[in-house]
């Protein structure tokens, strides 16, 4: 069974018309009517000599080997950004799922071809005309179409892991993987091996885990932007009325596509607290406007401001200022405030 598709650009790939190659980006994804050409040409050509330099270094560091080192070197390139050529390479080596996808040959296959759950599969087919229907190659029309090779993902998914099954967040998860990769076996260890290794328990019946770091951010801003936690606590604001989203869809459909591939370098390769450092940088560098919010609708409605706009667009800077704005956030303080959560969310 084929799961590979034609690895190439989407950016003309609707109609020859410059006009509309104009309209879509490189990832198949309409730009909205007040797109602003200009300032997108000068935020580019700001960046290209910088993007065309790490590209090269990228290709000399991955030049003969599938393996992608973890150590300090390969860490600043990673932050850096993965250059879309390597993005498939690069998140299946430092995820585990290449290794997952070498020691069980023929295994996506064959879930493909079992016995499915009739509710599973009812669910994931309402969602299908829900995604991204501002992508050209989630359309009907598209040669090829992703929608198939998302059905089929998200299917196996269900199958491999009855516990999760399919809730919904997981369709713009497995549609960036498959617009990435264009493989539905590799987006599929690559699901794997978010839900599985890197964030378990977000997607269980129970969303323990994506309960339990809404949570954590809480504790986080509490420490770090005190303004924003003493309004959320003044109007009772719960965080999951505000940032569940964040954390379910992993910044898909919120933040700016290039932004969010940025963030996804990271979590393959460093684990879950970029979604921390991210969401706190947001946060503090918008504080003073979250804070002087006076009602609960007003509160929500900035939450949704901070996530557009210039400061997210510019995805290099943006990615620099979420190592630098939070300040230090170390893998034992996530540790000990993940356990305080949720022992607290289990004991209520």
């Amino acid at each position: 069974m084929e799961n590979h598709f034609n690895d190439q650009s989407t950016e003309c790939s609707v109609s020859s018309d410059s006009n509309d190659c104009q309209r879509v980006d490189q990832y198949g994804f309409e730009r909205s009517e007040d797109f602003n050409y200009e300032s997108y040409e000068e935020l580019m050509s700001k960046h290209l000599a910088a993007v065309a330099r790490r590209s090269k270094k990228w290709s000399k560091l991955l030049q003969d080997t599938v393996k992608v080192e973890k150590n300090v070197k390969v860490k600043r390139y990673v932050r850096k950004g993965v250059p879309c050529e390597h993005r498939t390479q690069v998140w299946m080596a430092a995820s585990g799922a290449q290794d997952q996808l070498e020691r069980n040959p023929g295994y996506y296959h064959s879930l493909l071809k079992a016995e499915h759950d009739p509710k599973v599969e009812e669910v994931i087919r309402a969602d299908m005309h829900r995604t991204f229907p501002d992508n050209i190659q989630f359309r009907a029309s598209s040669q090829p179409c992703l929608q198939k090779a998302l059905f089929n993902v998200l299917l196996a998914y269900g199958h491999h892991n009855k516990d999760v099954g399919y809730c919904q967040g997981m369709n713009f998860i497995a549609g960036y993987l498959l617009i990435i990769t264009k493989d539905e076996e590799k987006s599929f260890w690559l699901m794997d091996a978010l839900l599985s290794k890197i964030l378990p328990d977000y997607y269980t019946p129970t969303m323990l885990g994506l309960k339990m770091d809404q949570e954590v951010l809480g504790e986080l801003v509490r420490m770090k932007v005190p303004a924003v936690w003493q309004v959320m606590n003044r109007h009772d604001v719960m965080w999951t009325l505000v940032v569940s989203r964040w954390f379910i869809c992993l910044y898909v459909d919120i933040l700016p596509v290039e932004t969010v591939l940025r963030i996804w370098d990271c979590l393959f390769y460093e684990g879950s607290k970029i979604l921390f450092r991210v969401a706190l940088t947001l946060i503090r560098h918008h504080q003073n406007l979250i804070s002087q919010a006076q009602s609960l609708s007003e509160i929500c409605e900035r939450f949704k401001q901070i996530t557009h706009g210039e400061y997210v667009e510019d995805c290099h800077t943006f990615m620099q200022k979420i190592f630098m704005e939070p300040g230090g956030l170390s893998t034992a303080t996530i540790t000990k405030l993940r356990k305080m959560c949720r022992n607290r969310i289990t004991s209520a």
